[in-house]
């Protein structure tokens, strides 16, 4: 099993039919609201550390999480607060998985020209003059994967946790069974 560690959880839910995000902003003081720069109000969370954007349609967007159980937490922490201020908030709401982010270390160097004409390059893009990583599209479960020469990857676009560690595996026993990954010699001192 590769290790793979959860950077960034993207999710979406909708708190109300509408929010009055002037209010909100005078209400709440860790509100940051600049609708001449942006439409949405940027609602930041110490514990756990996230960041949530609320929109007029009642919309939000939440960002930063780890794990699914920060991002429950970080929108029943906004319900309530919403409430607080008498919003109408739904009752249920729904949680939306939008993108998991989540990186890993396949444990050794790879030669990326190499990898990319292994891999097949109809799902491959791999420009090293423009980006020294080389993009891997996975159709199920559908993931873009980004590997590095040093074998460390990214994995983006998962809406599973579940997806991001088959997607990892997968991706895994096909440079292995290729032969593509090179293992680095310790050296002792």
């Amino acid at each position: 099993m590769v290790e793979v560690k959860v950077e960034n959880i993207v999710a979406s839910t909708s708190f109300a039919d509408k929010l009055d995000l002037d209010v909100i902003a005078q209400s709440l003081e860790e509100a940051e609201y600049e609708p001449e720069q942006f439409p949405g109000l940027v609602y930041r969370l110490a514990k756990p550390k996230t960041a949530t954007l609320l929109f007029r349609s009642g919309k939000a967007n939440c960002t930063g999480a780890k794990n699914i159980e920060d991002v429950r937490t970080t929108i029943n922490i906004i319900a309530e607060k919403l409430k607080k201020l008498n919003v109408d908030v739904h009752k249920n709401l729904e949680i939306v998985i939008q993108n998991i982010v989540a990186i890993s270390d396949l444990g050794g160097e790879l030669n990326l020209n190499e990898v990319a004409m292994a891999l097949g390059l109809e799902n491959v893009e791999y420009e090293p003059e423009q980006f020294p990583g080389l993009v891997y599209r996975i159709k199920e479960p559908k993931v873009a994967m980004l590997l590095f020469g040093s074998g460390k990857i990214v994995c983006a676009g998962a809406r599973k946790i579940e997806d991001v560690s088959l997607a990892v595996e997968k991706l895994a026993k096909e440079i292995s069974s290729l032969g593509l990954l090179r293992k680095v010699k310790q050296v002792n001192k």
